[in-house]
C-alpha cells in the first residue's frame, strides 16, 4: 500500500512530466523543445534563475554559517531565542517576506512616512531589483544552511584542535587544514540545498521581479500558464524539466565534490569544540541581534504599519491608524474566510495523513531495514528536493483529464492541491520519524514478534505510542509549511479554491496592498502561535525534532 501510494503521487507524475517533454500530446515531436531552445525568454529566465539562485545561496551560506558557528561552538547567550527568531523567516511564506520588504522602502512606506524618512514621491522602490531578490532569497533560506552546518560544527572534535595548537599551528592553519575539510560535506550539502530551494522559489521573484519584467524560470512558467492556460502545457513541461535538470545537476555536483574530498574522522568524536568569546561576546551578540532586527523585526514592523493605514501611501499617525483593514479581510471579504478554510483544511489533512503514513514507512525503513522501504524513502525525497513548480506541472499533466476507470476529474479542485501537498511534504514528515526510530531499540519489536504479535499489532501498540509525539511534531512542521504554501498552489488553484498564499499574492497583485498586508500580518501571527505551541510541547519530544530546538 505504501509503494502504491508513492507510485501514484510521486513516480507517476514525474514520469508523466518527463514523457510529455519527449512525447508532447503522445507523439514524438521536437517542436516544443526547439521553440524553448530558440526562445530568448527561455535563456533569459534561465540566466536570471542561475544568477539569483547562486548569489542567494552565497548570502544564505554567509548568514547560516555565521550563526551555526556561534550557536554550536561559542558561549553567546539566549541561544534558543536567537535561533527561534532566525528560523522564523523560513516559516513565513516567501510572498509575505517580499511584501514586508516592499513596505520598508519607497515613497509610499507607511513606516518611513511615520518617521518622516520617506523619499520624495516618484522615487523608485529599491526592493524591485535583482539585488533585493538575491538578498531575500538568502534570508529565506539561510535557516536551511544553519540547520545543516550546526550539526557539522558539533562534530568537530576538541582533541584535534588542541593537538594542532600543541604542535604550533596558528588559527588560519587550523581553519584551513582541519576545520574546513571536516565541514566540506556539510558545506556542499548546505550549498546544494539552498541553491535548489532558491531555484524553485516563486513568491519572492514573483513579488519583486514581475513588476519589473524580471522573470526567472518559475515565474516564466506561471506567466505562460496564466496567459494561455492548459493548452500550453507541453511547452511549459520543457521549462519544468529544465528546472529539474539544473537542480539534479547541482545535487550530482555535491555528490562528486564529497567523493573527491576525504573528510572522515578516524574515530568517533569526543567532547565538542568550545570557543569562549570573552570580551568579544557582547559585540558579537549585539551584531547578531542587529541582524535579527534587520531581517525580521524591521520588515514585519513595516508590514504592520501598512496594515494599519486607511490607504497605501498614507503616513501612520494616531489620527490615521485604523483596524478597518483587518475587519475588512476577516469579516467582509468572503475570499478570506474561504482561503483560511481551504488552507486550514488542506494543511490539516496533509499533516494528519503524512504523520500516519510516516510511522509504518519509518518502521520498514529503520527497524526492518527493507530495501523497498529505502527505495520508497528515496523517491519520497524527490518532490521535496525538486522546485515546487516542477511538481505542479507534473501533477497537472496527470490529473488534467479525468482519472481512468473511475472517470472523476480533480483538476480545478482542492483535491489536486491536496495530492500535490502529500507528494511535496512526505519527506518533511518522514525525517523526524526516522530520527525517532533511530533513537529506539528495535529489540522492542523483536520481543513482541517472538511473543506472537502480528505486524498490525506491533505497529499500533509499540511503534505508534512511542513514535506518536515525533510524528505529531513532523505533522506540525508540515502544517505550518502547507498553511501558507504558494510555489505549488500558484499553478493549481482556481476560483473558489484559493489558499492563503495565493490570496495574499493576488490581493497585492490587484493593487489591494493594505488588505494584503493585513492578511499577511494575521498569517504571521498564526505561524508564530503555532511555533510557540510546538515549543511548549518540545519537552515531550526527542531532541532536535523541532528545527529551532537546541540539541
Amino acid at each position: 500500500m505504501l509503494a502504491l501510494f508513492i507510485l501514484i503521487i510521486v513516480v507517476w507524475p514525474l514520469f508523466r512530466l518527463t514523457l510529455e517533454a519527449i512525447f508532447p500530446q503522445g507523439q514524438l515531436s521536437f517542436e516544443p523543445l526547439l521553440q524553448a531552445v530558440h526562445s530568448p525568454s527561455t535563456w533569459r529566465a534561465t540566466t536570471n534563475s542561475l544568477i539569483t539562485s547562486f548569489f542567494g545561496m552565497l548570502f544564505a551560506l554567509a548568514l547560516g554559517t555565521s550563526l551555526a558557528f556561534l550557536v554550536a561552538l561559542t558561549n553567546i547567550r539566549f541561544k534558543l531565542l536567537l535561533v527561534f527568531c532566525f528560523m522564523l523567516p523560513m516559516m513565513i511564506p516567501p510572498q509575505i517576506t517580499a511584501l514586508s520588504w516592499i513596505q520598508v522602502f519607497g515613497p509610499s512606506s507607511a513606516l518611513l512616512k511615520a518617521l518622516s524618512l520617506a523619499p520624495p514621491l516618484g522615487s523608485p522602490n529599491p526592493v524591485y531589483s535583482v539585488e533585493a531578490i538575491i538578498i531575500l532569497l538568502g534570508v529565506q533560506h539561510a535557516p536551511l544552511a544553519f540547520l545543516v552546518l550546526r550539526a557539522a560544527f558539533r562534530q568537530i572534535p576538541r582533541e584535534l584542535i588542541e593537538a594542532a595548537r600543541m604542535s604550533g599551528a596558528k588559527g588560519h592553519r587550523i581553519a584551513f587544514s582541519i576545520v574546513l575539510p571536516l565541514l566540506t560535506p556539510a558545506l556542499t550539502a548546505a550549498a546544494s540545498l539552498t541553491f535548489v530551494s532558491a531555484l524553485g522559489n516563486f513568491g519572492i521573484p514573483a513579488m519583486l521581479g514581475i513588476p519589473e519584467s524580471y522573470y526567472v524560470l518559475p515565474t516564466l512558467i506561471y506567466r505562460r500558464l496564466t496567459s494561455f492556460g492548459p493548452s500550453i502545457i507541453s511547452d511549459v513541461a520543457i521549462l519544468a524539466v529544465l528546472i529539474g535538470i539544473i537542480g539534479l545537476a547541482v545535487v550530482l555536483l555535491q555528490i562528486w565534490v564529497n567523493k573527491r574530498i576525504e573528510s572522515r574522522l578516524m574515530s568517533k568524536p569526543g567532547a565538542p569544540l568550545h570557543i569562549p568569546l570573552k570580551k568579544l561576546r557582547l559585540p558579537i551578540e549585539i551584531a547578531m541581534w542587529l541582524v535579527i532586527f534587520l531581517i525580521l523585526v524591521l520588515p514585519l514592523t513595516a508590514l504592520l504599519a501598512t496594515s494599519l493605514v486607511p490607504a497605501y501611501g498614507v503616513a501612520l499617525t494616531a489620527q490615521t491608524a485604523t483596524i478597518d483593514n483587518f475587519v475588512e479581510v476577516i469579516f467582509r471579504q468572503s475570499a478570506t474566510l474561504r482561503a483560511f478554510t481551504n488552507s486550514g483544511l488542506l494543511a490539516f489533512m496533509t499533516a494528519t495523513a503524512l504523520a500516519i503514513i510516516a510511522i509504518p514507512l519509518g518502521y520498514f525503513l529503520i527497524w526492518q531495514k527493507s530495501r523497498l522501504a529505502r527505495l520508497l524513502a528515496t523517491l519520497a525525497e524527490m518532490p521535496y528536493a525538486l522546485p515546487g513548480v516542477v511538481l505542479s506541472i507534473a501533477i497537472i499533466l496527470v490529473f488534467l483529464k479525468p482519472i481512468p476507470l473511475v472517470n472523476i476529474s480533480i483538476y480545478g479542485t482542492l483535491t489536486i492541491i491536496l495530492v500535490a501537498y502529500l507528494a511535496r511534504f512526505l519527506a518533511l514528515a518522514l525525517k523526524p520519524v526516522i530520527a525517532g526510530y533511530q533513537q529506539l531499540d528495535p529489540k522492542l519489536d523483536e520481543a513482541a514478534q517472538l511473543a506472537g504479535a502480528g505486524l498490525a499489532r506491533r505497529l499500533t501498540q509499540i511503534a505508534t505510542p512511542l513514535l506518536g509525539p515525533v510524528a505529531a511534531a513532523g505533522g506540525i512542521l508540515v502544517f505550518m509549511t502547507a498553511l501558507n504554501e504558494l510555489t505549488v498552489s500558484a499553478l493549481l488553484w482556481s476560483a473558489g479554491n484559493e489558499t492563503l498564499g495565493t490570496l495574499v499574492y493576488n490581493l497585492d497583485d490587484g493593487g489591494y496592498t493594505v488588505l494584503s498586508s493585513s492578511l499577511a500580518v494575521i498569517t504571521v501571527l498564526l505561524i508564530l502561535v503555532i511555533m510557540l505551541l510546538a515549543q511548549l510541547l518540545s519537552r515531550w519530544l526527542p531532541a532536535g525534532v523541532l528545527p529551532w530546538q537546541l540539541k
